[in-house]
C-alpha cells in the first residue's frame, strides 16, 4: 500500500490500466444512458458521454490501484482498501462531474454506479488475482482476457456457494470431534 505514496509514477502512471479504462467507460456509459433515457434521449446521451469522459480519464488509475491491491495479503485487507478508498474518491469525482453537467437523474445514476462499483471491484480483484485484466508483467491481450470472462464470471458467482460449502464441512468436522 505504501508503494502508492513512495512510487506514485510507477504504481499509478506506468501501470495505468487501459483495459479497465476502456471497459469501465463503455459499461458505465451504458448504465448512465439507461438510467437517464426516461428523462430524454438528449439527457441520456449527455450523461453517457460525461461518464465515458470521466471514466476514460480515471479508470485506468483505479485499475492500477486495484491490480496492486489484488496482491495484498491477507486478501481481505486488499479487498477492504478497494471497497472503501476507491469508491469514495471515484464517486465523489463522478458526482461533481455529473452535477456540473446537469445530469437529469443524478442520484439514481450515482446509486446505480455505486452498486456496479461494489460488484465490479470484487470481480476485478478476483480476476486480477488470476492474471486477467492486468497490464504489465504477466499480462495478456484484451482479447485473451475477454475470452476467459465466461469461465471467470462462473467461478466468481460460485464463490459464495463454495465458501458456504467449505464452512459447512468445517462445522461438521468440528461437531464430529
Amino acid at each position: 500500500m505504501l508503494s502508492f505514496v513512495r512510487h506514485p509514477y510507477l504504481t499509478l502512471v506506468r501501470r495505468w490500466n487501459w483495459k479497465s479504462a476502456l471497459t469501465s467507460s463503455l459499461i458505465r456509459g451504458g448504465i448512465f444512458f439507461g438510467v437517464n433515457v426516461t428523462a430524454s434521449l438528449h439527457a441520456a446521451a449527455g450523461a453517457a458521454v460525461t461518464e465515458i469522459v470521466v471514466r476514460g480519464a480515471t479508470s485506468g488509475f483505479y485499475g492500477a490501484v486495484t491490480q496492486n491491491l489484488s496482491r495484498v495479503q491477507p486478501a481481505w485487507q486488499g479487498a477492504l482498501g478497494a471497497m472503501l478508498l476507491l469508491p469514495l474518491f471515484n464517486h465523489s469525482l463522478e458526482f461533481v462531474a455529473h452535477w456540473m453537467r446537469g445530469t437529469e437523474k443524478l442520484w439514481l445514476s450515482i446509486m446505480a454506479s455505486m452498486i456496479f462499483t461494489a460488484l465490479s471491484t470484487l470481480f476485478h480483484l478476483f480476476v486480477m488475482k488470476r492474471g486477467v485484466m492486468i497490464v504489465g508483467e504477466g499480462s495478456q491481450s484484451l482479447a485473451a482476457d475477454l475470452a476467459q470472462m465466461p469461465k471467470n464470471v462462473g467461478l466468481f458467482l460460485a464463490q459464495p456457494f463454495l465458501w458456504a460449502w467449505r464452512g459447512g464441512r468445517a462445522l461438521v468436522r468440528l461437531a464430529q470431534r
